[in-house]
């Protein structure tokens, strides 16, 4: 299944956030038919870093083709601003669609970049950013893979400014629209009434960002057909471990923390051992 098919299903599209192949794997197990590699998700990890622009484009390409190696879920890809101008967005397009990406989020955010939930952006020219969709599209070696035009405008220039700049990259040729952090339910209301029906559009869910918390039931009945929860593993992650380390450090042992981790063949279980060691037998001799 692509992208664009999984689109095409009656309830919209949620897309976990995931930052390596383990957390890949969990979440296909789990029943997701597609992924978000999340550039602030592997900032956090891979760097221990925020979401500031610090990730290179290469360490994203190396990140995605270690994921589309373990899963055969569809995976979309925080591409962040293309990693510079328009010829910069066409390698990070060719090199993450080589990598696995199926559908490629770019936003209109300088160099460096930030969390689009963090204050103080500041955007490129609207006919730079048009420019850089274009550019994208023209690079893609597949018509399947997606380009997602995303804006920042809300908090930099304002609601209306933001949908103004949104048409522009949907007439340069966006497949998905990404309206960044709208502050309540009657601007993601006038997202959907002005775009909904022309093209697919993109809720983004941080815990405790600018916009709203909803259910993906919620956001679908809204008019949003893709939902993405693209940093929420690594919140969870980051505290369980710090309940982990300290439990850890004030007892000297993991029995009190037992009945919330894997055991050593559960863990197995989890990343497939048996069927790897079983398929290695199948060439031994």
């Amino acid at each position: 299944m692509s992208v664009m098919s999984a689109l095409e299903a009656a309830s919209p599209l949620v897309a976990p956030g995931v930052y390596d192949p383990l957390t890949a794997k969990i979440a296909a197990a789990a029943g997701f038919s597609a992924l978000y590699v999340s550039g602030a998700a592997v900032a956090y990890t891979r760097l221990g870093r925020p979401d500031i622009g610090l990730v290179t484009m290469t360490e994203m390409a190396d990140t995605i083709r270690l994921i589309a190696d373990r899963v055969d879920v569809p995976l979309i890809v925080d591409a962040d601003n293309g990693h510079g101008n328009a010829l910069n967005v066409q390698r990070t397009v060719r090199l993450y669609e080589n990598a696995g990406a199926g559908a490629l989020q770019i936003e209109d955010q300088t160099l460096p970049k930030r969390c689009g939930h963090l204050q103080d952006k500041a955007l490129v020219p609207t006919i730079e950013m048009v420019g850089k969709v274009k550019a994208a599209a023209d690079a893609r070696r597949s018509a399947g893979t997606l380009i997602i035009a995303r804006t920042d405008a809300i908090a930099v220039e304002g609601f209306e400014a933001a949908l103004e700049r949104a048409e522009r990259y949907v007439e340069a040729g966006a497949d998905i629209l990404f309206i960044e952090a709208p502050r309540n339910r009657e601007q993601m209301s006038g997202i959907v009434e002005r775009f909904g029906a022309r093209i697919p559009l993109l809720a983004n869910m941080v815990e405790g960002g600018d916009t709203p918390i909803s259910s993906a039931e919620d956001l679908g009945k809204l008019g949003f057909r893709l939902v993405i929860f693209p940093g929420g593993i690594v919140r969870a992650l980051a505290r369980t471990a710090g309940d982990y380390y300290a439990q850890l450090k004030a007892t000297g042992s993991n029995a009190s923390f037992q009945d919330r981790m894997y055991d050593f063949k559960g863990l197995n279980e989890v990343i497939g051992t048996p069927e790897m060691l079983a398929l290695g037998a199948k060439y031994d001799g």
